[in-house]
């Protein structure tokens, strides 16, 4: 076994030695030689016959050399090198073949990488956190409606983690965020913070260290220690420079509140690993983390988000199984508890990144279909490269040169090519995963994190190996069979040769077509379920609409809050081009809260009733471009001393009073005594495009706190114009607004679709690129369908035919490749177009307009890559052919 070792070790050694080694060979050999040349010249031989005696004595030096030169090696890699060089040299005889195969390549292995690092990243890759398999996310009502119908109350938290026995510890976080309002003073003008609420175990059980500085300590998770932030670590960059030091210092962040009382210490600052935001809010960006004061939030109902850790040896059924009986055991006990209140676990995992296994599997089929498609063209490529090369492999069998080291030739062309091909591919992706890393406005969790690692780079060297056997396997079989005798003629490659590739490359060109189909028709129904989502009723104009938050420093005194809400709309309305105004807490399809909402003749009704609520002011539904449907809208009238009104929207007409006008009804949940039923809109989609409105209250902000505020205005002038005036305006009234500007509404409903924006356009930009490669192999095959029957042709024009009559043959034989492939690949449409109809909205898996529309475009690109060749052909000059014959 050692000496076996021993002799492995020096053959490996000998390949980095072959100069020396070659040296030492020739000089012995040499010395041989010269020995028995003397010995024959003693003997009485000529010089010259001496010489010649010798060398046929000692055998064949060449030989003698290679033999020795195998005994020494590793054949199989000598093999490959002289494979490789050989292959270096055939790239370099046509750069041009080569330069169009290698970036075909490029791109397609280079948007298969991408992907797979999105998929990766988002779906294979364990979360960031210790022991990840292990943490569970809690959610109430089966994790239907708003955040306050899916969130715990600090009473039932602390209620379960007394009596349960799965978890070893539970964690939350305040995910209403701008529900405390922060910012930062004392360092030039106020800064407005996004921040966070977050238990004081958060971060120690999710397993995330500080990149600096420390965890909260426990006195500062209690109201009334020390305060402390924790700052993450953009906000470290982008406000402090990355400064070290930061740790330990104060700083003086104001809230409404008083949440912070006084100089807060800098605690420490979260690695730039951990993005709350990406994970748990995909869009926001969070600066600041704090200590959740669960004595703060006893009194505001739902309020947090639970992640729990489980204890070794639970599993995820066995504590849902301890749920089931738990909470319903301590809702017997607190009587003030919702009825369907409830907890509902999933893997942490499958919370952040579950709801899109289907899309991205989806994304990675279509991509896996373009990387099919950029293989048959490569194939295709080849093969016409090789009825260039007839002779030549020809020669190299005539030499000795047997089928299999032709074929392994050929397969190490096409692994070469491959190889730069996806080296190439890899800065490809790494440009696409760069740019998607930084799309923080799309709404896809851990798409900041999207990277190259060592997955994205082992899938690579997998899929430069798979591809090139896909593309190379083909071309070299065929390549490597053929008759000696007519390839080594001087006609080429004989009739019957160019007949078997001209079916091989029409097959791959069938086979495209019937990829691209595929392909098209999926892009096609995403497109059309996009649009469909696009003209949605979204019960209000997001168009030429804008907010940007604003601070009130009101003492949550609501006749003191009107006053000043009052005072910054009439400035805001007198402003040029001004049009509409208003002001909300919440604007639709972004944060989102519910509080009751039950009709006085329901109060005997034990069942939840949930409503989105918005605190507003006069002006915002007209500001929003929502639609009264009957009553009137609220106004300066509903002041703290008058009777609570409320707007609701249609669909909580139908709840509450089913059948009945609601207007001057009675309704119990918006204040604290009963509201009366002033107006009733049109319903607004408040969460998701793709989801009918659910019950929906607007109550006026001077009958009940906002969380936060937005101001709302409807201009027909550029957004950014209004952004001085306005932040002059809400200074002269408030010396501490933090800078700030409008954003466009338009951009949250597009943050709202842009998880399928972001598929349709992958999706659709992989089909225009397969539809592409599918034309160049058409135009390919035509174009040498054309040069092989050059004679024919010819002929044919001599005997009578027409210009017309040879273009129309031309046309015909693309139309039947066309056909066949739009034939194969529509009925592997129907098949994959039913695989993604939970994908559609709007739109049927069978929609005949798309289908008929792929047919359309499949025949019009076949009938233009055909169309040149065909010009060619009626040109073609029969004398000149006649002559040639």
């Amino acid at each position: 076994m050692i000496d076996t070792l021993r002799q492995t070790w020096n053959r490996f050694l000998a390949l980095f030695r072959r100069a020396s080694l070659d040296a030492d060979l020739d000089a012995e050999i040499a010395g041989h030689l010269e020995e028995a040349i003397e010995d024959n010249v003693r003997a009485g031989m000529t010089p010259e016959e001496a010489r010649r005696q010798a060398l046929i004595r000692f055998g064949g030096v060449t030989q003698a050399v290679e033999t020795q030169r195998d005994a020494r090696g590793l054949p199989f890699l000598d093999t490959l090198r002289q494979d490789a060089r050989y292959a270096v040299r055939a790239m370099r005889r046509d750069p041009a073949f080569s330069a169009v195969v290698v970036l075909v390549l490029a791109l397609g292995i280079g948007a298969n990488v991408a992907v797979f690092s999105v998929v990766n990243t988002i779906l294979l890759r364990p979360l960031a956190f210790r022991d990840p398999g292990r943490l569970v996310w809690f959610t109430t009502n089966e994790g239907k409606g708003g955040l306050s119908g899916t969130t715990y109350t600090v009473a039932a938290l602390e209620e379960f983690e007394r009596h349960n026995r799965s978890f070893q510890e539970v964690a939350t976080f305040q995910p209403f965020y701008n529900s405390v309002e922060y910012k930062l003073t004392g360092r030039g003008e106020p800064v407005s913070l996004e921040a966070v609420e977050v238990s004081g175990n958060f971060f120690p059980m999710l397993g995330v260290e500080p990149l600096i500085g420390r965890q909260f300590t426990t006195d500062e998770s209690r109201k009334g220690g020390p305060p402390a932030v924790l700052l993450s670590y953009p906000f470290w960059q982008r406000q402090f420079g990355g400064d070290p030091a930061i740790v330990g210092r104060t700083l003086t962040i104001q809230t409404p509140f008083k949440y912070l009382p006084g100089p807060v210490t800098i605690a420490g600052v979260i690695p730039p690993s951990f993005d709350f935001g990406s994970m748990f809010a995909p869009g926001k960006n969070v600066d600041i983390f704090v200590p959740a004061y669960m004595d703060f939030w006893r009194t505001w109902g739902n309020t947090l988000a639970a992640i729990g850790r489980l204890k070794p040896g639970v599993s995820l059924a066995q504590a849902q199984a301890e749920s089931n009986v738990l909470f319903p055991q301590l809702r017997a006990q607190h009587k003030d508890w919702y009825e369907d209140y409830k907890s509902t676990y999933s893997l942490l995992q499958d919370h952040v990144s579950g709801k899109l296994r289907r899309t991205l599997f989806v994304l990675w089929c279509a991509v896996g279909l373009l990387l099919l498609i950029v293989c048959i063209n490569v194939s295709n490529l080849l093969l016409a490269r090789g009825m260039s090369r007839g002779k030549e492999l020809a020669m190299r069998t005539a030499l000795g040169a047997g089928r299999g080291r032709l074929i392994r030739q050929l397969l190490t062309e096409s692994l070469l090519l491959s190889g730069i091909g996806a080296t190439l591919g890899l800065a490809v992706a790494w440009a696409l995963t760069f740019a998607l890393a930084r799309q923080n406005q799309m709404a896809l969790p851990l798409l900041s994190t999207v990277r190259l690692d060592a997955a994205a780079l082992a899938w690579t060297a997998v899929i430069a190996i798979a591809v090139a056997a896909i593309f190379g396997l083909a071309p070299a079989l065929r390549m490597s069979v053929g008759n000696l005798h007519e390839l080594l003629k001087d006609g080429g490659a004989g009739m019957s040769q160019g007949r078997r590739h001209e079916r091989l490359r029409s097959a791959l060109v069938v086979a495209e077509i019937a990829l691209a189909c595929v392909l098209l028709v999926g892009s096609g129904l995403l497109l059309r379920s996009f649009l469909r989502l696009l003209d949605v009723d979204l019960g209000f104009q997001p168009a030429h609409v804008a907010a940007m938050k604003i601070e009130i420093n009101d003492n949550d005194n609501g006749a003191r809050r009107g006053v000043l809400i009052k005072q910054i709309l009439d400035r805001v309305r007198a402003l040029p081009g001004v049009e509409a105004v208003g002001t909300t807490d919440m604007l639709p399809l972004d944060r989102n809260r519910s509080w009751a909402l039950i009709a006085k003749e329901n109060l005997n009704d034990k069942r939840d009733h949930p409503a989105f609520a918005y605190v507003v002011s006069p002006g915002y539904l007209e500001a929003m471009g929502m639609r009264l449907r009957r009553g009137s809208d609220i106004s300066w009238r509903d002041r703290v001393d008058t009777q609570c009104s409320v707007v609701i929207n249609e669909a909580g007409a139908r709840r509450e009073w089913p059948g009945q006008d609601p207007i001057g009804r009675l309704a119990y949940g918006p204040c604290r005594d009963a509201a009366r039923v002033i107006g009733v809109i049109s319903d607004v989609r408040e969460s998701s495009l793709e989801d009918r409105a659910n019950t929906q209250m607007y109550v006026p902000m001077t009958q009940a706190d906002p969380e936060g505020m937005e101001l709302v205005v409807r201009t027909r002038l550029a957004i950014a114009t209004l952004d001085p005036p306005v932040l002059s305006i809400l200074r002269q009234l408030n010396a501490s607004q933090p800078r700030t500007q409008f954003r466009p509404v338009q951009t949250v409903v597009d943050h709202a679709v842009s998880p399928r924006r972001f598929l349709m356009m992958l999706v659709t930009a992989f089909a225009f690129f397969g539809l592409l490669l599918a034309s160049l192999g058409i135009y390919g095959v035509i174009s040498y369908s054309v040069t092989r029957r050059s004679q024919e042709i010819g002929i044919r024009m001599a005997l009578g035919a027409s210009a017309a009559r040879v273009q129309m043959g031309i046309v015909s034989q693309t139309l039947r490749l066309t056909l066949i492939g739009i034939a194969c690949g529509g009925a592997a449409s129907f098949a994959i177009a039913r695989a993604i109809r939970s994908l559609l909205y709007g739109t049927q898996p069978t929609d005949p307009l798309v289908f008929a529309g792929v047919l359309l475009v499949l025949a019009a690109v076949a009938l233009l890559a055909g169309h040149i060749p065909a010009r060619r052909a009626s040109h073609i000059d029969p004398m000149t052919v006649l002559r040639g014959l």
